[in-house]
């Protein structure tokens, strides 16, 4: 039986890893249901702080398991697996804990699609992405209708989209969808770091923020107004804010526990 996904938690960073290396960690639909249980369990897991997302082998996804699209047999059967991709975007949308993209090789179609729903993206600088559905017939899913043209604008959405052209990472970097470019042999040292780093801030400031601005293109001005209202009265009320304000009168690194 393979073991689609590998968890493992270091300190308060656990890193999720899709381990479909044969075929670039396509979404076949047992790996789609154990990445989004493993990413529950993070999300609730009291000890990690962040979540680093990313693949085995020389690809972090390629989308969408060809073979297995092949052997749908209807429009229903068809429409149940691309739902099913769709709920790993829900959920890494719906999540408390911040969610890295460590995108290690390849990101291609719906592949693609997951790094832009994670919230940062720190990417090897021989990584290349693709919005390759063109190229076989399909539209994009996962979310990519919405997430790439607020990452790029509709113009090169469209360009991407209607081309299936193979973007490498120091181009894509331009755009400002990728937070970090690194050398390849840094790339894992690197998005640790930057994970501990981030582990160390307010737990709940961070839901909050996430929260938050997953939603301002729904909201009025008075709305995010009211929102922040309400959610900076909690942040008040917290024992993470106290400290933060002792620490930074004794200047030292606050201990955040998360109430």
């Amino acid at each position: 039986m393979t073991n689609y996904i590998l968890a493992e938690r270091k300190e308060s960073t656990t890193t999720i890893k899709l381990n479909y290396p044969q075929a670039l960690n396509a979404l076949h639909p047992d790996l789609i249901d154990a990445l989004v249980k493993a990413l529950l369990a993070a999300d609730d897991d009291s000890e990690t702080n962040v979540i680093i997302l990313t693949g085995s082998g020389k690809a972090f996804s390629a989308g969408g398991d060809l073979a297995y699209l092949e052997a749908l047999s209807d429009v229903r059967a068809s429409k149940a697996y691309i739902a099913m991709a769709g709920n790993i975007i829900k959920t890494i949308k719906k999540m408390r804990k911040p969610v890295i993209a460590m995108v290690n090789g390849v990101a291609a179609g719906a592949g693609f699609n997951i790094a832009l729903a994670c919230d940062i993206m720190i990417c090897a600088k021989s990584a290349k992405f693709a919005q390759s559905f063109s190229k076989i017939g399909l539209i994009p899913d996962c979310g990519g209708t919405l997430l790439l043209p607020k990452a790029v604008g509709m113009q090169k959405a469209k360009e991407w989209m209607f081309t299936g052209e193979i973007i490498p990472a120091e181009k894509a970097f331009t755009f400002g969808f990728i937070n970090y470019l690194v050398e390849d042999d840094e790339l894992v040292p690197f998005t640790e770091s930057f994970a501990k780093k981030l582990s160390k801030a307010a737990p709940l400031s961070l839901s909050f923020i996430k929260e938050m601005l997953e939603n301002t293109e729904n909201v009025t001005l008075d709305q995010a107004l009211s929102s922040e209202e309400t959610y900076q009265s909690l942040c008040i009320q917290t024992e993470d804010y106290k400290e933060g304000v002792k620490a930074f009168k004794e200047k030292r690194q606050p201990e955040f526990v998360g109430k």
